[in-house]
């Protein structure tokens, strides 16, 4: 017999404004705790240095992390021109410096460059595993570490403000595992000055707004009392991507036993992945095939009272 999970069988998202100093791990912790809650994760690693959307999912909304993952998200943030350290942002140390300072016009003839389809190399003090352990493990140890570039898609790098010769304010949208530290350091290599990311703003991450966000202090005032689950956004909004479809309650029966199932959807096309719904309430995801639903996902419906 399986044993049963302690805490609440309660689903949806908690979107928290990251303080500084918080690990991601950490922040997802006291979420979980604080809404008594079966199982938690997050949707996008933000460093502890960093601040803003920490898009926290609850039970049955974990299965739609890879959505938001995968989702374009932006960041304000500023460069220190000037020095570079060794973990690419303030929390290091200074290995370079140098006299010169870019421009405005010169800042902006390169940002160019660093918008589309581009190759980054990762920060060595970074999460990334090299045969088997953290490169930032590594790099503490005083270990040479190389790093492999990896893809990245920019939507766009913009300059919002240069409040003095030594400091830009920059704005960036982009995909899946982009590092602004990178950014930083590689714009100063550009410009022949060297940089580093002062601080770091997640302001949106997919359908997730900062606007939308609640203060951690927030959520351990409320931490285990009714009044917490004000904070709880629907599980769906994590499928905001994705096309709907509707579905009978003989077929969303189907689709959560795993079998394919009759849904309805506009504009579906053989082989598009979408969602279902049924009286409102998220059934499954899967892969649309001559007007069924192959389900590859499936949301588990809440006990009574939990």
């Amino acid at each position: 017999m399986a044993r049963k999970r302690k805490g609440r069988a309660i689903s949806g998202w908690v979107i928290i404004d990251k303080p500084a100093g918080w690990t991601s791990t950490a922040v997802v912790n006291k979420v979980k705790w604080a809404f008594q809650a079966q199982k938690a994760g997050h949707a996008g690693t933000l460093d502890p240095a960093a601040t803003g959307v920490l898009a926290v999912a609850l039970g049955e909304a974990t299965k739609t992390v890879p959505f938001i993952t995968d989702a374009l998200k932006a960041y304000e943030f500023m460069v220190k021109f000037g020095e570079a350290t060794n973990t690419d942002d303030a929390e290091g140390e200074v290995i370079s410096r140098s006299d010169v300072r870019p421009s405005g016009d010169e800042i902006k003839e390169v940002l160019h460059a660093f918008v589309g389809d581009i190759e980054q190399v990762p920060p060595k003090f970074s999460a990334i595993k090299i045969d088997g352990q953290r490169a930032y493990a590594l790099a503490r140890e005083g270990e040479d570490v190389t790093l492999s570039a990896r893809p990245l898609y920019v939507d766009s790098l913009i300059l919002n403000e240069q409040p003095d010769a030594d400091h830009v304010i920059l704005e960036m949208v982009c995909g899946k595992g982009g590092y602004v530290r990178s950014i930083a350091r590689d714009l100063g290599s550009k410009l022949g000055c060297y940089g580093h990311v002062q601080w770091l703003r997640r302001t949106w991450s997919g359908p997730f707004d900062v606007d939308q966000a609640v203060s951690l202090e927030t959520i351990e005032n409320l931490a285990r009392s009714e009044e917490i689950d004000a904070h709880l956004l629907p599980l769906e909004l994590g499928l905001s991507d994705l096309p709907i479809a509707s579905c009978a309650p003989e077929a969303a029966a189907r689709l959560r036993n795993g079998n394919p199932a009759m849904v309805i959807g506009h504009n579906l096309e053989y082989g598009d992945e979408c969602w279902a719904s049924c009286d409102g309430e998220p059934i499954a995801v899967g892969v649309f095939k001559a007007g069924e639903l192959h389900p590859s996902r499936v949301f588990v419906r809440p006990e009574k009272g939990a």
